[in-house]
């Protein structure tokens, strides 16, 4: 099965040259997500935990349109601007996903003007 953009008419649009959503077979790969406010387009919160929120909103709404759900992540990769910020921001992210919860990759990272960006894949099948 060729790899399938997923359309996301409510969701944060592309800061660039990527695809926000695709679907190949039973994954679905959802590009990293800031903490932008889709209906604005505004960065959403100053806090870590304001910011973890509002990516994961984005997540959640991005998941939605591909017919899945934060239960069926399996992966995450996550970038701090600090790691000093993880238990604040782990905090939030707990809340977001049932167990069992995806595996994880946590890394401090040069974030352009951000505290926090999150990419996740999803598996749908049966």
């Amino acid at each position: 099965m060729p790899k399938q953009l997923i359309e996301v008419p409510n969701g944060p649009k592309p800061g660039g040259a990527y695809s926000p959503c695709l679907r190949a077979g039973d994954f679905i790969f959802v590009a990293g997500q800031g903490p932008t406010n889709p209906a604005t387009g505004q960065l959403a919160g100053e806090t870590i935990e304001e910011q973890t929120a509002q990516v994961l909103e984005n997540i959640k709404t991005i998941l939605a349109a591909a017919g899945a759900s934060m239960a069926d992540v399996v992966k995450s990769t996550v970038h701090l601007s600090d790691l000093a910020l993880f238990p604040r921001y782990n905090e939030v992210y707990a809340r977001y996903f049932p167990d069992p919860k995806p595996v994880r990759t946590t890394v401090g990272s040069q974030l352009l003007g951000i505290l926090v960006e999150i990419d996740v894949i999803a598996y749908v099948g049966e």
